[in-house]
């Protein structure tokens, strides 16, 4: 079969911080993408301000560089995907998995495979693909090269790799400083053989498949991905199987229900390094994107209108996670940070409060996140969304926040199923890194959330790796509670190894809450007199309401207080006069802890500028009563 040698389509996959935006940012830098003069940053793929933010790849992205091999030969094009290392975020590896054929799947030289490279590396293998294994990182001083390598193995035959797949060639890179080679270095330090990454794109070109294709074959062409541009509209970003597409063609276009009509492509772009350039034609192999199909879905196929022949659909993992999606209902809802004053009313303005416009954006996030799903519930302003883990979730829920939606979110519940007439639930593989003093708190922590230890591993050097089976909803509220046990320096990482019957009851917060019993300011002379019952989460001066949770209390019941009390004022001179400087500073929540921190009757408020928790009946004799029915039911 004709084979495309210009080109190769390959993916970088690893685990969360092994090192794969850094490395693509050498690899465009070297391949001549920018002019000397450019203001270049770091993770140049990392475009989107929370990945930003927090240091993590969100979305699957693609990039191109042409490399000009060493031979003088005609150049080539290497098209890379950018995958997420968070299982979490699977639906864009498995997308990105679906445009390229073959993946380098990169491994830190100290760390070695984590359960995200499990995860990665388990789709590659389903899906056929060779891999390239690049050990990262080779000049950390804790590198341990040949065990790494070796552990990778142990993984492949783990995934039932057959014996094509474990013949993978290894490059050895220190992906900042931009050098590979083929030959091992010494532990902890940087390739002394090579200035450059040239034997890794060697590697790419000699071990990547290029694209074969029918001449014969009419056209077919795979949406993988979505855009938008504020001029074009929805842009489709597709990979063409067969054939060609050329700008202003008529093309059949096959929805995921099978039903076909034919639409006109109005503009062709192609990708060189970070933008899109317009093209004529994309023929077989070409990632391109197009635009004039204003509904367009992933998974849905351009073909020929003469011969239309679609194909198959991308699928994806199953949820594990959901939680309650719904408007503000507080009594602070609409009302700016402090909920008083002039700035508060200008804020307001642009603000998002109506279930119509909640309704709309979850719509507007199924068009390109395959793995998420919307379902109705009871009330006509909330909505039960389900995906894939907690931070895929909050993730939405944050970018939510920032374009200026004020929700109220439930607590996040697993999504169980029912096989054979038992119910089974979510259960995942977590890997613990704990320096040894710390082994005996992790293993009772793991206890109380039912983990059974799979695997306990010591290298020699003062740290241990323990893997343990534990059920997906022990691990809502576990990394706040393992950082404080571990004194901040324990890992802990964690994939869906599948479904298992209901462990029973879980109980992993102890603790009750301090529920504010009235509506005020928080004054420094009630804090002062509630800091011995519980931590408080309020500062001085802000706004609370009846039913919000304003600290945790010390005991395991809820407990409501007046934390708006002001001291009373005599014709006496007070020689403590209103010690503010006593007041211990309150625990600032994110919104993933805030998440974390919620029980089953209680909730979690979202605005653009504050995260409060509050319970879900906020009038306190309402709760009592349901409390003394509850108990008397039993």
């Amino acid at each position: 079969m004709p084979t495309r040698h210009d080109i190769r389509n390959v993916a970088i996959v690893a685990h969360v911080d092994h090192g794969k935006t850094t490395i693509v940012d050498a690899m465009l830098k070297q391949a001549g993408a920018f002019a000397a003069h450019q203001q270049l940053d770091d993770r140049m793929m990392d475009s989107n301000d929370l990945e930003r933010e927090k240091g993590i790849t969100i979305l699957a992205k693609n990039t191109a560089v042409k490399y000009h091999p060493k031979d003088g030969g005609a150049p080539i094009t290497i098209n890379i995907i950018d995958t997420p290392g968070h299982a979490d975020f699977g639906g864009e590896v498995e997308r990105g998995l679906s445009m390229v054929d073959a993946v380098v799947l990169l491994v830190d030289a100290s760390e070695g495979p984590l359960p995200q490279t499990r995860f990665v590396l388990r789709k590659a293998l389903q899906q056929r693909k060779p891999v390239i294994l690049c050990i990262n990182k080779t000049d950390r001083p804790d590198s341990r090269i040949d065990e790494v390598v070796n552990e990778t193995y142990d993984l492949f035959l783990d995934l039932d790799a057959d014996e094509d797949q474990i013949e993978f060639p290894i490059v050895y890179a220190c992906g900042r400083d931009g050098v590979a080679s083929l030959t091992k270095p010494e532990d902890g330090t940087v390739p002394a053989d090579s200035d450059n990454l040239e034997p890794f794109f060697s590697a790419i070109l000699e071990h990547v498949p290029a694209p074969v294709y029918d001449e014969a074959a009419p056209l077919q062409a795979h949406v993988t991905n979505l855009d938008a541009d504020n001029f074009l509209g929805r842009i489709a970003l597709l990979r063409v199987e067969q054939g060609e597409l050329r700008k202003g063609q008529t093309v059949a276009w096959i929805k995921r229900d099978g039903s076909i009509s034919n639409v006109r492509i109005t503009e062709l772009m192609m990708t060189e390094a970070l933008t899109r350039k317009p093209a004529e034609v994309a023929g077989p192999g070409d990632i391109c994107a197009v635009a004039g199909i204003p509904d367009i879905m992933i998974g849905e196929t351009l073909a020929d209108p003469e011969n239309p022949v679609a194909l198959p659909l991308i699928s994806v993992d199953e949820p594990a996670i959901s939680m309650t999606i719904g408007t503000n209902t507080s009594p602070m809802v609409g009302r700016g940070g402090t909920g008083k004053g002039a700035d508060a009313k200008a804020a307001v303005k642009d603000r998002k409060v109506t279930a119509r416009q909640v309704k709309d954006r979850l719509d507007r996030e199924l068009i390109g996140n395959v793995s998420l799903r919307v379902l109705d519930t009871e009330r006509p302003d909330a909505w039960e969304v389900q995906g894939r883990g907690e931070l895929a979730l909050a993730i939405l829920v944050e970018q939510m926040r920032r374009e200026g939606f004020e929700l109220t979110i439930g607590k996040p519940q697993v999504v169980t199923q029912e096989i054979d007439g038992k119910t089974h639930e979510p259960v995942e593989r977590m890997t613990i890194d704990v320096p040894e003093e710390h082994m005996g708190a992790v293993t009772q922590l793991m206890g109380v959330r039912k983990g059974r230890m799979d695997n306990m591993s010591n290298h020699g050097s003062g740290w241990v790796r323990m893997e343990f089976v534990v059920p997906s909803r022990g691990l809502i509220g576990f990394r706040t509670e393992f950082l404080t046990n571990t004194r901040g320096t324990g890992i802990a990482h964690s994939i869906h190894e599948g479904h298992e019957p209901w462990f029973g009851p879980l109980v992993t917060r102890n603790n009750g809450s301090l529920v504010a019993d009235r509506s005020g300011a928080v004054t420094p002379f009630a804090m002062i007199n509630l800091q011995e019952r519980g931590v408080l989460f309020t500062e001085p001066g802000t706004e609370v309401y009846e039913g919000m949770i304003v600290g945790e209390n010390s005991r395991s019941d809820d407990m409501d207080v007046n934390i708006t009390k002001e001291k009373k004022l005599t014709n006496m001179r007070a020689a403590s006069a209103d010690n503010t400087e006593n007041v211990i500073p309150p625990r600032k929540l994110s919104l993933e802890q805030s998440l974390e921190f919620c029980r089953d009757d209680e909730c979690v408020e979202v605005t653009p500028e504050a995260v409060r928790i509050r319970k879900v009946v906020l009038d306190q004799k309402e709760r009592s009563r349901t409390a003394s029915r509850a108990k008397s039911a039993k």
